[in-house]
């Protein structure tokens, strides 16, 4: 298999490890085994019953819940898979003398912080900025992957000089917003306020007389137990919460813009279809964002706006890389 293949692959099984992860947390699964890298001190879920009676010995008074814990173990496998890939990328850029060697080095040292991060979910009980941390090093992983299938397959932009000079910073800055727009979503997840307002298009009642912008934020939410439904009192979590759709507002006119410039003003045909796909996925990731407001957070709507949000990335994350090469 050549290393493009390769790198398709992995971006397949990236994203499937975005998305279980966020159909995990969202079935509130996250401590289904409550140790790493095991389940309840097994590389499955207890099923027997002498294994039921060995995990109740380890960790006793805690109750298995085979739905729970299997969906985080299928989350493990998935991603210890992709461990795996990133690994033979990174042997393979090694080997081939024209293949990027950082790239691949810094995705590598990536997928192994990533496996720290997801055992400190577990042993800090859920721990929001762990757990924000752990998605935002799955988008970051995705797009560095992207990155370097880029790098291994050349584009050809013709005509493209000029429009380059005068929109790549434009397409940086909103690449740039877009991942403070994920990372408020990361936020939003993790301390369980995708619920705090069920109303549009801000928040009920006189939400702005509730704001808690020094609580919310704060990254050290003292000592707890678990931190599982959030530790938050409502008016932090709604402070999150509306920052987010605020994010979403500025986040939505901003890569709008940058597609209206792209193709208007972009000669290459490479580049209109981008600003089309941006343009599509805006709108799709906006529809799945009112619904999960609208219809309490149904799951599937909810994993897929964590999909729409990583294609996004994705989609920017090209329109960059063609705009700068040519600048």
């Amino acid at each position: 298999m050549g290393i493009q293949a390769l790198l398709r692959v992995t971006l397949v099984f990236t994203l499937c490890v975005i998305l279980m992860g966020a159909y995990t947390r969202l079935s509130d699964a996250g401590l289904g085994c409550p140790d790493w890298p095991g389940c309840y001190g097994m590389l499955k879920v207890p099923s027997q019953q002498h294994e039921l009676a060995q995990a109740q010995d380890a960790f006793p008074g805690l109750e298995v819940e085979p739905k729970k814990a299997w969906l985080e173990m299928i989350h493990r496998y998935i991603a210890g898979a992709l461990g795996l890939l990133v690994l033979v990328v990174f042997i393979l850029c090694l080997k081939k003398l024209d293949a990027p060697k950082k790239l691949p080095t810094i995705i590598a040292i990536l997928i192994l912080f990533q496996a720290a991060l997801g055992m400190w979910t577990v042993t800090m009980k859920l721990m929001p900025v762990v757990v924000m941390s752990h998605l935002i090093g799955g988008f970051t992983l995705i797009s560095l992957l992207f990155l370097l299938y880029l790098r291994t397959k050349p584009l050809r932009i013709p005509g493209g000089d000029i429009v380059a000079r005068k929109l790549a910073p434009l397409a940086l800055a909103s690449m740039g917003v877009l991942i403070l727009q994920i990372i408020l979503g990361g936020w939003t997840s993790s301390n369980y306020a995708a619920l705090a307002c069920t109303s549009l298009p801000i928040c009920e009642g006189d939400w702005y007389k509730n704001l808690q912008l020094t609580q919310a934020f704060n990254p050290f939410q003292g000592v707890h137990e678990t931190y599982e439904f959030g530790v938050l009192d409502y008016s932090s979590r709604m402070t999150i919460h509306v920052a987010h759709r605020f994010g979403a507002i500025l986040t939505t006119g901003i890569l709008l813009w940058l597609a209206y410039k792209l193709f208007t003003r972009s000669q290459s045909a490479l580049l209109k279809r981008a600003s089309l796909v941006l343009v599509g996925l805006v709108i799709l990731q906006v529809g799945l964002g009112i619904s999960n407001v609208v219809l309490h957070l149904p799951l599937g709507i909810a994993v897929s706006h964590n999909a729409g949000a990583a294609m996004l990335l994705m989609t920017l994350v090209f329109i960059n890389y063609a705009l700068w090469r040519k600048a």
